[in-house]
């Protein structure tokens, strides 16, 4: 259930780091960190259901000379509470993809490795209250999406 709920102080901080390593190799990461609550609600009580407290993302990317180009990346999101009073958590995760491309003025063609390290992750968590047939009454519980597995592509473009 989506619904409306009252105001809400987020408090924290936000980091972003860039740096270039060497004339082709780059390093960025970006963390935010905060303190997600519901106003007025009492102490305890005042969590904001999946908001994250603390999640970064970042890599390394390169980019030779000749057309070739590339990235290894990371995306982390902690544990967070799933309902108001943190009694029940949606899980975090930590997921690395990585790629690699070939680039000229009017095409581009590469390789995407998602999940290289085959993680079990949960891209969308929800607690919702659900019944089941032979159930006598309802069960609150997380309802997930699961997050890809570990998957290649193979990509093509055409600009123009």
């Amino acid at each position: 259930i989506v619904e409306p709920s009252g105001k809400t102080k987020r408090m924290g901080i936000d980091l972003s780091a860039r740096y270039q390593i060497t004339k082709w190799l780059f390093a960025d990461m970006n963390a935010n960190i905060t303190k997600p609550r519901a106003v007025g609600a009492s102490k305890g009580s005042d969590y904001i259901p999946l908001a994250p407290a603390f999640s970064s993302i970042g890599g390394l990317s390169f980019k030779a000379m000749k057309g070739w180009n590339g990235s290894i990346r990371y995306r982390y999101l902690q544990d967070r509470a799933a309902n108001e009073t943190n009694s029940i958590k949606a899980k975090g995760y930590t997921i690395a993809d990585a790629s690699i491309n070939y680039t000229r003025t009017k095409y581009e063609i590469g390789i995407f490795a998602e999940n290289i390290f085959n993680s079990n992750w949960n891209e969308a968590q929800f607690l919702t209250e659900s019944k089941l047939k032979n159930e006598s009454s309802p069960v609150s519980e997380l309802h997930f999406t699961p997050g890809n597995p570990f998957n290649i592509r193979v990509k093509c473009s055409i600009f123009f």
